[in-house]
């Protein structure tokens, strides 16, 4: 299967840049090579036009697209009312992105929303497919289920990652989004075909049930200088890649022949180790996809072992779940035996003693107060129960809460506290996208993609890992903030049943 990207474009469909996307876009979508168009939505944190309005054209002519839509522009109740509007134009494939943080806009830089995150926009969707049940206040029907949707929802892997919880959360929040309803998995852009293999031996060994789509991005050398530097998100070009492309761009084509060779070889590692199609962006032309995937077919059956030793263009000191296999650049079925060793009970002893005791101490309490069943969350129960009748007392105690959690964990009072989530780090204060069902795809060999700081995602599996609950992450369900509780007390919510984790409690319940 093949998908070929199309970019937005900023300003009206009937503008030159917008009608040249267009006729792009048709000419693909036409060619019987290609399976499906992709159209993005505001990629890169820029406003572009909406892609389903370019979408519409195509659709209207039986061709096959892809909608990206991402959490990055919108609350909750906006992408709600966006999916019901796809789904009522006709478009039911979407890609669930949660979005690179908005880097421009009107006057000014855009303030990014993340009221959800990808995870949350493709539980959204299941229970749409489902019949959503109506709550809607003063709804002539409430409760009950709305129209069913139809989407085939897919989402987005990132697994050129170099350390080792920067790769291991990736998997972890991939088996996530396939448990909650993802139909087929994008990879991100990367240039390690040794990656490529291992995230698809991943998929295999561990039972998610999803078909991989392998990104090939059109490599350029200026587009090899801009991912060096981590210009997109999440994106990485080896000093030695953005070397070799800078060299071919002094031949008499800039490279061209040589760029379009690079992706061919790509589509046929991609091939040879099983994934179900290929993801190909740069804004390719008709011309260029036919090229490159006539370059593709022409070589033969086994040359994909011998580019994936070429294409293997590594972060330094990166990580590999999996050993090497005896083919260069490919990877083995066998963990990694240093990983192995780490998991050895001398190991994780060891490595405890550099665990914060900032998190020694939360998981402490939590498992004796906060963990319900225990003594302390009964007594907690009782005790909020009581003091909720007089506000005044209330809010001594809420302020009570303040003073001890604002110094320890930077808590910036949301009343649906994810501290236990995440080893004990504030999503609201510590994560700029607020993310709570695993880490967004942008971070740059383990730093977030804004904030000048290790990803939270990666120090919580830091922490998590020594005492062997690293494996448990992302095991529980979608996690959505409830913005009700805003400025109420977290305690409070956790021991009367009113944040999520007691929603989380009656989902296991639940038969």
């Amino acid at each position: 299967m093949t998908t070929v990207e199309i970019e937005t474009s900023r300003g009206i469909l009937m503008g030159e840049d917008s009608r040249k996307t267009m006729d792009s876009a048709q000419s693909l979508a036409e060619f019987d090579r290609v399976d499906f168009v992709s159209l993005t939505d505001n990629p890169g944190g820029n406003p572009h036009i909406r892609p389903e309005v370019l979408g519409s054209e195509l659709l209207s002519r039986g061709r096959e697209v892809m909608i990206n839509l991402s959490c990055k522009d919108y609350n909750r109740n906006s992408l709600e009312s966006r999916l019901w509007a796809l789904g009522s134009q006709g478009f039911s494939n979407v890609l669930a992105l949660s979005g690179d943080y908005p880097v421009g806009g009107f006057e000014g830089q855009s303030q990014p929303v993340f009221d959800i995150d990808s995870v949350g926009l493709i539980e959204m969707m299941a229970q749409m497919n489902e019949g959503l049940r109506n709550k809607t206040f003063g709804s002539s029907s409430p409760g009950q289920r709305l129209e069913e949707t139809n989407f085939f929802a897919g989402c987005v892997v990132s697994p050129f990652k170099k350390l080792e919880g920067e790769l291991m959360t990736q998997y972890f929040k991939l088996a996530l989004k396939v448990r909650t309803g993802a139909k087929f998995a994008v990879t991100q852009i990367g240039y390690d075909s040794r990656k490529a293999s291992e995230i698809h031996n991943y998929v295999e060994s561990n039972g998610i049930n999803v078909p991989l789509i392998g990104s090939v991005f059109i490599l350029t050398a200026p587009a090899g200088r801009f991912f060096n530097r981590w210009g997109v998100p999440g994106v990485f070009v080896s000093d030695k890649l953005r070397d070799i492309a800078n060299r071919q761009a002094q031949s008499k084509d800039r490279g061209r022949l040589f760029f379009s060779e690079l992706a061919a070889k790509q589509i046929a590692i991609l091939k040879g180790i099983g994934y179900r199609g290929v993801y190909i962006s740069g804004r390719p032309s008709l011309d260029r996809v036919q090229k490159i995937l006539e370059l593709a077919d022409s070589y033969s059956q086994d040359d994909w072992r011998e580019f994936a030793a070429e294409i293997n263009f590594s972060q330094s000191g990166e990580f590999y779940y999996y050993g090497a296999d005896e083919n260069p650049g490919l990877s083995s079925i066998n963990i990694n035996k240093d990983y192995i060793s780490s998991r050895s009970k001398f190991a994780k002893a060891k490595s405890r003693i550099g665990v914060p005791l900032q998190y020694r101490v939360g998981k402490f309490v939590h498992d004796r107060v906060f963990s319900e069943g225990s003594s302390g969350f009964k007594f907690g129960r009782a005790f909020y129960k009581q003091i909720e009748k007089n506000k005044k007392l209330s809010d001594v105690v809420h302020l009570a809460e303040q003073i001890s959690k604002v110094p320890i964990y930077s808590c910036r009072d949301c009343g649906d506290c994810s501290l236990p989530d995440i080893a004990y780090l504030c999503p609201e204060s510590q994560c700029v996208k607020n993310q709570r069902n695993g880490p967004c795809g942008g971070t740059k060999a383990g730093q977030c993609e804004i904030l000048d700081k290790e990803c939270i995602w990666i120090r919580a599996y830091d922490r998590m890992k020594p005492y062997g609950d690293d494996v448990r992450m992302l095991q529980g369900p979608v996690i959505f903030k409830d913005g009700a509780l805003q400025n109420t007390s977290a305690w409070a919510n956790t021991f009367l049943g009113r944040d999520h984790h007691a929603k989380k409690a009656d989902a296991v319940d639940e038969p």
